[in-house]
């Protein structure tokens, strides 16, 4: 196998371990990532039947979230070269996008970073790099893993350490997503705005007001719609630009706690980026996509991944439909009373996901860890 398919096969795996062959506690030392993903390789190409992975105690199990464009920042992958893979990882990105990833992730300029085609690949190349960390330090929670999800291009992180796409082909998938989206923000002036609503506020209707106050200034087929459910009475209405400043201006009388436009450059899941759709469509086409080897939750929909064909189905609707975040993070959490909660691991830039489950679930978050991109400086 050449240095890439490997890099591939061990990013793409990211430490998930196959059942069949499971090693029992106690009976042999654990085995590295390379180990794990040489066999998920075997166990590809071979096409084994799917065998079910045996059910570990819930408080062993452990759940990995990928962060999305907004968690970006400059110094992000700094310490990080000496884990794992990570160095080749970057290596690949750069003969993947055309351009020196590491360089912008850990100098900037910011400004560059911030952009959508730039902080996309950059976002999903070093969230698999905290995963890399993570599987050093602590490999037990890469090996017990039993879910993942991604919010928006975090999704496509997750389907890589599930197996289900290749590092470098996700990467490339990521990149004609990226450019895609950000030409199709260009065509419009719009924008995302996040909302702490009270009790009494009632997000659609808001949203036919934004949309109705765009008609009388005579912009035709207004977009003013809910673009991401975080959390109870947290919402990302995205839109027309227009619209956002509607709801801005008018946030008291919509019963809107608080408004903060996000620094984004366009209306990210929302049907704006239509436009998208049709290029993202087309390289899924080509890329092979497996079955996730865990559970991968969908941002349609918060259900699992069943099939090849359903992940490509669902990556190309995300981009124009709502991330279902909340409901996602009630799919993963929901169990008996008494029962113990996983261990989460947030791998990648930022918080953000953390707050969401401490928002959503205040149990679940007592298990929660932040795998951290950026290390002290010595």
């Amino acid at each position: 196998m050449n240095l890439l398919a490997l890099i591939r096969r061990r990013a793409a795996a990211a430490g998930v371990s196959p059942p069949p062959r499971r090693t029992q506690p106690g009976s042999a030392p654990s085995r590295s990532l390379t180990d794990i993903t040489d066999h998920l390789t075997e166990q590809h190409a071979a096409e084994e039947p799917r065998t079910p992975r045996p059910r570990r105690p819930p408080n062993r199990a452990s759940v990995l979230l990928f962060p999305g464009q907004g968690s970006q920042f400059v110094g992000m992958g700094r310490g990080l070269l000496e884990y794992g893979n990570v160095r080749e990882m970057f290596s690949v990105a750069q003969k993947v996008l055309g351009y020196d990833l590491l360089d912008l992730c850990l100098n900037g300029p910011e400004e560059d970073l911030m952009k959508t085609v730039h902080c996309q690949p950059a976002v999903f190349v070093t969230s698999l790099a905290a995963v890399e960390r993570l599987n050093q330090e602590n490999p037990e929670a890469v090996e017990n893993c039993v879910t993942a999800a991604g919010f928006s291009v975090g999704e496509f992180a997750a389907l890589v350490f599930s197996g289900a796409m290749d590092f470098a082909e996700a990467l490339f998938a990521v990149k004609v997503r990226a450019e895609a989206m950000q030409k199709a923000s260009d065509q419009t002036r719009s924008g995302m705005l996040s909302v702490i609503g009270k009790n009494q506020a009632n997000y659609k209707h808001a949203c036919l007001q934004a949309r109705e106050h765009c008609l009388s200034l005579g912009i035709q087929n207004p977009v003013c719609s809910i673009a991401n459910y975080l959390f109870p009475d947290g919402r990302v209405i995205a839109g027309h630009q227009e619209a956002l400043d509607f709801l801005q201006k008018n946030s008291r009388k919509l019963h809107f706690a608080r408004t903060r436009q996000l620094p984004v450059s366009g209306a990210f899941h929302t049907s704006l980026m239509e436009p998208a759709v049709e290029p993202l469509r087309d390289v899924l086409r080509e890329l092979d996509v497996r079955r996730p080897i865990i559970s991968v939750h969908s941002n349609v929909n918060g259900k699992r991944y069943m099939h090849d064909n359903h992940v490509r189905q669902q990556l190309v609707k995300q981009l124009v439909s709502p991330v279902k975040w909340e409901q996602i993070l009630h799919e993963i959490y929901e169990r008996n009373q008494g029962e113990d909660f996983p261990h989460t691991y947030e791998v990648g830039p930022g918080k953000q996901l953390g707050a969401t489950l401490q928002k959503c679930n205040m149990k679940a978050f007592k298990n929660y860890k932040h795998i951290d991109v950026a290390l002290p400086q010595d």
